[in-house]
């Protein structure tokens, strides 16, 4: 299943070395991304938030990877997790049945 997640920044303590935190989250990504784990991350403009497609059983393993990672280990970012499914607006232009509807997304993270 791929979901996407997208990152929040949370506010962070002047103690932590960003630039060496930075660099292990890359390493990380990197580790994920050779495993299939991550199968595409990018920058959003303005604010450079990461969002990341990954390929998992589903959100909780998902969860379970990006918990792991640097930044949100020491709790410097969280993500919102999205459950992608196949698009099945064809089967309006194709008839056939309907497919099932998606199972619900889940909510951001309360702070």
């Amino acid at each position: 299943m791929r979901i996407l997640a997208i990152e929040r920044d949370l506010p962070a303590p002047a103690h932590h070395n960003l630039p060496d935190l930075r660099r292990a989250e890359a390493a990380a990504v990197w580790a994920f991304t050779k495993r299939g784990i991550i199968r595409q991350i990018w920058f959003t403009t303005g604010e450079r938030r990461a969002v990341i497609m990954l390929e998992c059983t589903g959100a909780d393993e998902a969860r379970h990877h990006l918990d792991a990672l640097p930044l949100a280990a020491t709790g410097l970012t969280d993500f919102t997790l999205l459950e992608l499914t196949p698009y099945d607006g064809f089967e309006r232009l194709f008839g056939g049945a309907v497919a099932a509807a998606p199972p619900p997304i889940e909510a951001p993270p309360e702070y």
